[in-house]
């Protein structure tokens, strides 16, 4: 079995040379599900992530939310390496972080706690675990989340061709609750 460094090194060069643009119509489907979980909430908040290195680019789904119930936000990274979802705007003012990906500006912006995290990863596998880079920023934050509501709504998001047999896993590793590809919801 290859080790997680090992996959982290293939999917990342794969990713690379696969990647494409994913149209609004193959997003349909996300879209549905979210304005379905939208319904049952006065306010829903939805955790994004800013795609950097060929990740699928989950900021297109934007637009198909103009109301004022939706609340996006964004991840900030914390000194001690954690991470902080911030309300974002689409016109908001972003800095480059350490890792070369932009970030809110922490200022006066509100933190909240999502409803719906969509998850950036470079692998997945039929059981729904994910391969991060490596760091833990979203293994740590789910774990801690899923303890204040157990009800959220955790979506890797990633192109087909990233699903892998079986990656491995440890104790810390935080499961998905579905992964979305430009083919649908996996299952």
């Amino acid at each position: 079995m290859k080790t997680k460094d090992q996959l982290r090194k293939k999917f990342f060069t794969l990713r690379k040379k696969k990647y494409f643009d994913i149209s609004n119509k193959k997003l349909q489907k996300l879209i549905t599900f979210i304005k379905k979980k939208k319904k049952l909430r006065k306010n829903i908040f939805i955790a994004l992530y800013y795609p950097a290195n060929f990740e699928f680019n989950v900021l297109k789904i934007v637009s198909n939310f103009k109301d004022s119930k939706t609340i996006f936000l964004l991840p900030k990274i914390l000194d001690n390496n954690f991470l902080k979802f911030v309300e974002w705007h689409k016109r908001d003012v972003l800095i480059v972080n350490k890792f070369g990906i932009p970030e809110p500006i922490d200022t006066n912006k509100k933190v909240h706690l999502p409803d719906i995290v969509l998850v950036p990863l470079l692998a997945f596998d039929a059981r729904k675990n994910r391969l991060g880079y490596g760091k833990g920023f979203y293994d740590r934050y789910l774990n801690k989340l899923i303890k204040l509501n157990k009800k959220i709504e955790t979506i890797g998001l990633a192109f087909s061709f990233q699903k892998y047999k079986k990656i491995p896993t440890s104790n810390f590793d935080f499961q998905l609750n579905n992964i979305f590809t430009e083919k649908g919801f996996y299952s």
